[in-house]
């Protein structure tokens, strides 16, 4: 074996580097763990993001629906005179016309909060007067209009105008 410079050649002429040259060959272990370290709370902080973000997108879908809800109760008012009586604390479903103006629909179907155990109360107080309200995950104001089923009190409220 002859040594030249920082190489040592072998009997079959191949060039063989001394270890303190060696080129790495993949990587140690603790750059693996400080990888997959850095993925983990990535990871982690991406899934606290999504279910914010989920939260709010089903609230402004309770917000959309409160206000369809309205708009059907208002058309229901100018053609019957008055509001629909409630159905066990909920808008009557479908929402149909009765009496003097039978025939007609206003909502086929009334939606549903997008999470089960929850509902929409509805309230009619008088012929001219009713309360609508939701249970918003996100928080909002104290509507103080009772219980919302199992999730908990109303925190979002609406009125006829």
């Amino acid at each position: 074996m002859r040594i030249t410079k920082n190489k040592f050649i072998n009997k079959h002429g191949f060039t063989l580097r001394s270890k303190a040259h060696a080129s790495k060959q993949g990587f140690t272990l603790i750059e693996l763990l400080v990888t997959m370290g850095v993925i983990a709370i990535l990871v982690s902080l991406s899934i606290f993001a999504l279910q914010a973000a989920r939260e709010s997108a089903r609230d402004a879908k309770r917000k959309a629906d409160v206000e369809a809800i309205r708009t059907a109760l208002e058309l229901y008012r100018a053609d019957c005179g008055r509001y629909p009586n409630a159905s066990g604390n909920q808008v009557p479903n479908p929402l149909s016309g009765t009496g003097s103006c039978s025939g007609n629909t206003y909502m086929q179907e009334v939606p549903e909060d997008p999470v089960s155990g929850n509902i929409y109360r509805y309230n009619r107080s008088s012929n001219t007067s009713y309360t609508l309200c939701a249970f918003l995950e996100g928080g909002g104001s104290d509507a103080g209009c009772g219980s919302c089923g199992s999730a908990g009190a109303c925190n979002y409220k609406t009125t006829n105008p």
